[in-house]
């Protein structure tokens, strides 16, 4: 593989690269910074990719562990950066005003998903990346993969039929809270 084409290839995944960092940043000037970081992380490291891999998912490892690390700087620094406006940036092209309100409460609904869920349904949904590509950005078995995404598109669902979040999403959980009603019962 050339210099040439490694950047050609690069250059073309920006797109993908900026709106998987507004979804793990949800701040547009975080999101950029992310976005060069990453840019920047992968030329230096260029001579570690290897030919024939995939270069979007080596790239998305990149700017998943770039944001991590940033998370752990900013937590040992007790800063922390929220944008707010994010959902009104987020509107692509100009709906009715019943859309953009279930674009407002997806989002929010999204917003309010356990992070590793939230991460693992938007690679699979919005990047379009398979359960394997996502189990290797995201470093765990293809399992963990299916169960955050099924847990996500769960949570997701009950929040948008305006049911209240149970926080027992996990069936063992359930079963424990269940026998201990039913033993205090």
């Amino acid at each position: 593989m050339t210099a040439v084409s490694f950047h050609d290839q690069l250059i073309e995944t920006l797109p993908a690269l900026r709106a998987f960092a507004m979804m793990l940043t949800r701040d547009r000037s975080a999101g950029e910074d992310l976005v060069q970081d990453t840019v920047l992380r992968a030329l230096d490291k260029s001579d570690h990719y290897t030919l024939g891999t995939n270069l979007r998912a080596w790239l998305y490892t990149i700017m998943r562990n770039q944001f991590i690390n940033g998370l752990r700087r900013r937590q040992r620094e007790k800063l922390t950066d929220i944008d707010e406006d994010l959902l009104d940036n987020l509107d692509a092209v100009a709906a009715n005003q019943e859309h953009v309100l279930v674009l407002k409460d997806l989002m929010q609904a999204m917003g309010e998903l356990r992070p590793e869920q939230r991460e693992a349904l938007h690679l699979v949904i919005a990047e379009g990346l398979s359960y394997d590509e996502v189990a290797t950005v995201c470093k765990c078995p293809v399992g963990t993969v299916r169960s955050r995404i099924a847990r996500a598109r769960r949570e997701l669902e009950v929040r948008l039929m305006g049911e209240e979040p149970t926080g027992l999403d996990y069936p063992k959980a359930s079963r424990i809270a269940n026998r201990e009603v039913a033993v205090f019962s």
